[in-house]
């Protein structure tokens, strides 16, 4: 078997290269070319993995070149540089590494915290500047006052735990924040504008989305406690820059320490040059540790998806871990060969797609399942439809997609069913994995079968009448086409039958034609899996 081949086209530690090798994969370490981005398109089609940091940008004109790429890997928590949409439609699981840089982004927001509630940088430009001005910078104390978290997952838990062993007493404003998970951290759950009246220090750690984009604007800085201090290490664009600067110079705010800006390099904003104001040039992740962290994080993640199908931390993709990855595989398998099967006999639009999952298989990565049902589902329509790509392309489409778990209630461990509604009709399509680990289609519009799926297959539903099966046979023969298997299954005598023929090579045109003029046939179809 070929190495896997992956480009580092950023500055990532050798720790990180190394650990590429070591696992079995090429490594092409060219760290300044994320910079020339015509060579990064000219070579890019060579690999199947691309780690990162912030310099390359992976736009959609170098993925249209990246004709074997699999993965990209960015060293740190935003893909602002990674164009998704481009990468999830080419099939590109993109990767970042969230937790790397969490300890120390939170560490940043509590010395950023502490620096404003002593003044610590005007402090010390003065008396770097001979000043002895003891009486100028009058700070306060932190223990006691009450610390505002707006967004409380890893990096707002990691600060809240900080201020709580300085004494503060934390509020979190978070909508995904469970009471459970509140109380088990130490904070108290509240509303935005509880928060914004009781705290004395506000502190963000809240991803830059359409809800938070200037959550506080000037009315939220309004309902703020005179003196309140505020510290921004997450994303520019949370708090409104000019409504801040505004709030500072009345004296409404007393302080604001930012790592962050809208428009970075900040070499010019309406924050600067104010002593009550700390600006850092987004140093959140920059410690040799969290850069360390986050190069090893990168390069085993990377590692794993591409020598064994484990997924983790993608932001286009359900997660699937190493033990999970070999018992899934074939249940993927199974869950594309149901869509396409559906697909390839659905010929009008779909309002709905229903996918049922019982016994064994409801408990694995059923998001997983049902990304690879939709892609084989949407293929033989669309053409250009991966596993990555599938869920947006439907709900794009306005398909309503159910996802249905039950506990066994047949006579197989685990059951994949495939419900497609159009304009004219329900059709269903039920499969399994046995022991073996060949998925199997047992089931098609609720006449049970026994069939694998062929490479070539012709299916057909007629009416159950004496002569069918032989005239078929006849029809096939005739035309020089072998058959490799030849599965039936019927509701009830004289009722609804359906047979499913694997034949060596593809069907000829004519060959259908003919079979549709056979007596009591209804439909003739091609399938190709």
């Amino acid at each position: 078997m070929t190495k896997p081949k992956v480009l580092i086209s950023d500055a990532l530690s050798p720790a990180a290269v190394q650990i590429f090798k070591d696992r079995g994969v090429e490594v092409d370490f060219q760290p300044d070319l994320g910079k020339d981005k015509d060579k990064l398109a000219e070579i890019i089609g060579n690999y199947d993995g691309l780690a990162i940091r912030s310099a390359t940008k992976a736009t959609a004109k170098i993925l249209e070149k990246a004709k074997n790429l699999k993965v990209i890997g960015r060293a740190g928590i935003g893909v602002d540089n990674v164009e998704i949409p481009a990468a999830t439609a080419k099939g590109i699981i993109v990767m970042n590494t969230p937790f790397g840089n969490s300890i120390t982004t939170a560490e940043h927001a509590i010395t950023l915290m502490l620096a404003l509630a002593r003044e610590i940088p005007a402090a010390d430009a003065s008396t770097q500047a001979g000043k002895w001005e003891k009486n100028r910078f009058m700070g306060v104390e932190i223990t006691a006052k009450t610390l505002g978290v707006i967004g409380c997952g890893n990096i707002g838990a990691i600060v809240a735990d900080r201020a709580l062993g300085l004494r503060m007493k934390v509020i979190a404003f978070d909508p995904f924040l469970s009471p459970e998970r509140a109380k088990d951290i130490g904070v108290e759950k509240v509303e935005l504008d509880d928060l914004l009246k009781r705290a004395d220090f506000i502190t963000l750690h809240t991803p830059l989305t359409e809800k938070t984009k200037n959550i506080l604007d000037a009315s939220a800085l309004a309902k703020t406690k005179k003196g309140v201090r505020i510290i921004n290490c997450a994303r520019g664009g949370l708090v409104d820059e000019q409504a801040l600067a505004a709030a500072l110079d009345s004296g409404h705010v007393a302080g604001a320490a930012f790592d962050v800006f809208v428009e970075e390099p900040a070499k010019a904003n309406v924050l600067f040059g104010r002593a009550n104001v700390i600006c850092t040039p987004h140093l959140g992740a920059s410690t040799t540790e969290a850069q360390e962290n986050v190069a090893l994080q990168v390069a085993e993640q990377m590692s794993d998806y591409l020598l064994t199908g484990a997924i983790s931390n993608a932001v286009n993709f359900p997660s699937i871990t190493a033990e999970e990855a070999p018992k899934l595989k074939p249940f993927i398998e199974l869950a594309e060969k149901l869509g396409s099967f559906a697909g390839q006999l659905t010929e009008t639009g779909i309002s709905k797609v229903t996918i049922t999952y019982e016994g064994h298989v409801s408990e694995m990565k059923i998001k997983a399942l049902t990304s690879a049902a939709l892609s084989g589902l949407l293929r033989p329509m669309l053409g250009d439809v991966n596993v990555v790509s599938a869920p947006v392309v439907a709900k794009e489409r306005g398909m309503v997609v159910d996802e249905v778990v039950r506990a066994a209630e047949g006579d197989y461990e685990s059951l994949i069913t495939v419900s497609v509604a159009t304009e004219r009709q329900e059709r269903s399509v039920s499969g399994t994995v046995f022991a073996d680990g060949v998925p199997r289609l047992v089931d098609v519009k609720g006449i049970r079968v026994d069939a694998e799926f062929g490479k070539s297959m012709i299916y057909v539903t007629n009416e159950d009448k004496p002569g069918f099966i032989g005239q078929f046979a006849s029809l096939l023969g005739d035309a020089g086409v072998n058959i490799a298997t030849f599965n039936l299954g019927r509701h009830k005598q004289g009722g609804d039958a359906i047979a499913l023929v694997e034949v060596d090579g593809t069907v000829p045109a004519d060959v259908l034609a003919k079979t549709l003029k056979l007596p009591h046939v209804k439909q003739a179809k091609a399938l190709s899996f």
